[in-house]
This record gives C-alpha cells, structure tokens and sequence, in this order.
C-alpha cells in the first residue's frame, strides 16, 4: 500500500491513498464491526433467532404455530403443557379461534416467548 502523508506544521494531518487500498479498508473495517456486533448478540442474554423463523413471523404466519414448531413441539404437546385440548390450539393456529389473554399466556409461558411475541 502507497501512502502519501500531508503535514501542516511538521505534523501528519492527512494521508491518501490510493481508492482500491481505501476500498479495502473500510470492507475490513465492516467486517470487524460486523464481528464485534455478533461477539456482542452471542455475549447477550437474548435468544437468537434463526432467520427462517423470523421470515415466516414476517410473512404473516400463525406466530403461535411458528413458535411452536420451532420449538420442536406438536399441538398435542403443547396443549398439554398448557393444560388444553389440542383441538382449541388447532382452532387458534388456523384463526379459527382468538384466545383470551390468559390463554396466549400460558401459550407463551410453554413457549418460552414474550407475550408480545405471540399477539
């Protein structure tokens, strides 16, 4: 890498270099904030979740449903862990069904999610 210094009063001020040298530093530059924002969100407490799973939140599918399966769980599973039947899980995740607050958060509860993540 070439570089040419310019001073003012016997101090260097600025340096140029050439774009392609530029060019390359600031990609590193990026990826070393890139690595310093991924040692930080595996450093937290929160979970991280897969993109799949937040595109299909972002796409519009049932949140519960989604959750659910990310989980790893079948209705019936999660109706028993929240003391219901599978059958009125199956008629919240086709929307055939709301749920009441209390509902969502024993779902959320089995889930291990907010309940903001689910409504």
């Amino acid at each position: 890498m070439s570089v040419q210094f310019i001073e003012q009063n016997g101090q260097k001020q600025y340096a140029v270099v050439p774009v392609a040298d530029y060019e390359k530093l600031l990609e590193k530059a990026e990826m070393l904030d890139d690595i310093a924002t991924f040692d930080q969100a595996l450093a937290s407490e929160d979970e991280l979740v897969p993109a799949e799973i937040v595109n299909r939140l972002l796409n519009g599918e049932n949140k519960i449903k989604v959750w659910r399966e990310h989980r790893g769980l079948t209705q019936a599973g999660l109706a028993e862990s929240c003391n219901m039947a599978q059958a009125s899980i199956a008629q919240i995740e086709c929307g055939k069904r709301t749920g009441t607050v209390a509902v969502l958060k024993k779902i959320a509860e089995a889930l291990g999610v907010d309940l903001d993540d689910l409504v």
